[in-house]
């Protein structure tokens, strides 16, 4: 996993600093922290400012807006992708070409730009394949593992 270049939606972002989501947290933490070891961590303007307000209301113990503010100065340090209207555009023809919301469809299309190969989420079909990217959910193997 060292080559590739690792793109993490806001959700497995969010759950890694949820203490309360369980094994889901463990899990989103592992990864979130071997993106900084391996430093091939690639995110977006979208995925931080989701983060940001996931992080300070929406998660039940919610984090002061001071460190979440910290946290995401830290993930600057990653490959972080801006969106613009390049972006936007193409996210509209991922967008109608698989159907996706455009949400999902701009996360692909940030993605894309920052030149990853693999996208975490737990939002978009695990093991698909979207425009030359491999979207894993870190999470499918610990559902199954629940329902047994």
């Amino acid at each position: 996993m060292k080559d590739d270049r690792i793109f993490i939606d806001t959700n497995v972002l969010v759950y890694a600093f949820d203490i309360s989501a369980g094994i889901k947290h463990k899990k989103a933490k592992e990864i979130v922290e071997n993106c900084w070891r391996l430093e091939n961590g690639v995110i977006s303007s979208q995925v931080l400012e989701e983060f940001f307000v996931c992080l300070t209301k929406k998660i039940p113990a919610p984090v002061d807006s001071i460190i979440v503010k910290q946290i995401i100065r830290d993930f600057l340090k990653w490959r972080t992708v801006a969106i613009d209207g390049d972006i936007i555009l193409e996210a509209i023809n991922i967008h109608i070409k698989h159907k996706f919301s455009f949400w999902d469809s701009l996360i692909v299309a940030s993605a894309v730009s920052g030149r990853a190969n693999i996208i975490f989420s737990e939002d978009l079909s695990d093991s698909q394949i979207i425009e030359g990217i491999v979207i894993k959910n870190p999470f499918s193997e610990l559902i199954a593992e629940e329902h047994i």
